[in-house]
């Protein structure tokens, strides 16, 4: 099933989920469904999908000013330019299908931000791993929850979804949190 989806490693734990010991998606298949409630057309999904990019934009942007250490100051500054690259994108394909020229302002100011990435709040996400934010692991393992959960949201939105070009959005924007959590365990394997 995973390889079917785009992953090129993927490993069989002896014992199945039950026998993993390392963090899993959490809540129920439910959990972030609501944000999309009441998106309609493909431009009402992006808008939902930039105001996920644009809280966990925010979220690095506020854990750099608390970072104890250089190395951890830097790596939330550079996560958090990744999510500016990711809601460029989002813009982008807005841009396309929109009726009339908008401008990056216009759509910033129609966008609404409640949630981070996966449909929880930067602080559900503190408090339910708890990292030590002065380690580079640590905050890695953090962004790489925050990016599993938002693929696993992106998913689970994309298979319920009616309107054909709504969907391949949101399976496009989940292929982009696959390619997240690449850069992240490449990022990992450095350290």
């Amino acid at each position: 099933m995973l390889s079917g989806k785009g992953f090129t490693q993927v490993y069989n734990v002896s014992g199945g989920i039950k026998a993993w010991e390392g963090k899993t998606a959490v809540g129920p298949q439910t959990l972030g469904m609501d944000l999309f409630d009441g998106s309609k057309s493909p431009q009402d999904f992006l808008k939902v999908a930039y105001s996920l990019e644009q809280g966990l934009h925010r979220f690095y942007l506020d854990m750099a000013d608390k970072a104890r250490t250089r190395a951890v100051l830097e790596l939330f500054e550079k996560l958090a330019a990744i999510e500016v690259k990711h809601q460029d994108a989002i813009f982008d394909a807005y841009a396309r299908m929109a009726d009339a020229a908008v401008s990056r302002e216009q759509f910033d100011a129609m966008v609404e931000t409640s949630a981070g990435e996966g449909g929880l709040t930067t602080d559900q996400y503190l408090e339910l791993f708890d990292p030590d934010l002065s380690v580079e692991t640590e905050v890695i393992s953090l962004a790489m929850s925050i990016e599993a959960q938002a693929l696993d949201l992106y998913q689970r939105v994309g298979a319920r979804m009616k309107n054909a070009d709504s969907a391949a959005i949101v399976h496009g924007i989940a292929d982009e949190e696959k390619q997240h959590l690449e850069r992240l365990g490449k990022l990992m394997d450095t350290l």
